[in-house]
């Protein structure tokens, strides 16, 4: 699971980097908003974690500039602004979960066990129903006992949607969250994915919304 530590207290960003890496988490770290923007772009993250009163641009301005390109990527504030109108803030920002300074590193454990087990962060498999189920580790869907490798794209468009389950996903948002920067899709190579998915896991679960994009229906 790979986390981008924001944080610009040099002691607490080293810290916070030990404990994760000792939780077996691949960090990297940027000390203010600028350099963080550049990372988002350049890598492909599991978790944001962030600090607020960093050098250029600060927390919560970052974290709103990536939900509005679309890029979902889940996110923890840790911050000493701790009044009811900075934690609303932070959460109409985009963020899933606030912690306030100074906190135990346990808690920070558990707030991203939590997030984890939400969106199914590293699970190995993910079950559609019960002659469905998905392998996130090694992309393949088990249908009726029958294996299928899904190519890398389409196991990551599987993976999202089911990540957010319930809820419409645009093909901005595919693109932002999957695809890099530099390289984006046209609607028709989404649309193609979309189809060979279908063909493995059938027709009911993937809805097409017109003109908006794409919905997984599940219980």
């Amino acid at each position: 699971m790979k986390i981008l530590l924001l944080e610009d207290d040099l002691i607490l960003n080293e810290i916070i980097e030990e404990f994760l890496q000792s939780l077996d988490y691949e960090v990297t770290i940027a000390y203010d908003g600028t350099k963080a923007t550049e990372l988002i772009y350049d890598n492909s993250f599991d978790l944001l974690i962030l600090d607020v009163n960093v050098p250029n641009i600060n927390g919560f301005e970052f974290l709103k500039s990536l939900r509005d390109e679309h890029i979902t990527t889940p996110a923890i504030f840790i911050t000493s602004l701790d009044t009811i109108e900075d934690v609303e803030e932070g959460f109409n920002s985009g963020c899933d979960d606030y912690l306030k300074k100074p906190f135990e590193l346990r808690e920070l454990e558990l707030r991203i066990n939590n997030i984890k087990r939400l969106l199914h962060l590293e699970e190995d498999e993910i079950t559609i129903d019960e002659n469905i189920k998905f392998n996130t580790k090694l992309n393949y869907v088990t249908y009726d006992s029958i294996k299928t490798k899904l190519p890398l794209k389409e196991a990551q468009i599987l993976k999202y949607l089911l990540m957010n389950k319930n809820r419409c996903i645009s093909q901005d948002e595919l693109s932002s969250n999957i695809w890099s920067y530099e390289t984006v899709p046209t609607s028709s190579t989404i649309r193609t994915y979309i189809k060979n998915i279908r063909k493995i896991i059938g027709e009911d679960y993937i809805e097409t919304i017109k003109g908006v994009g794409y919905r997984f229906n599940k219980k």
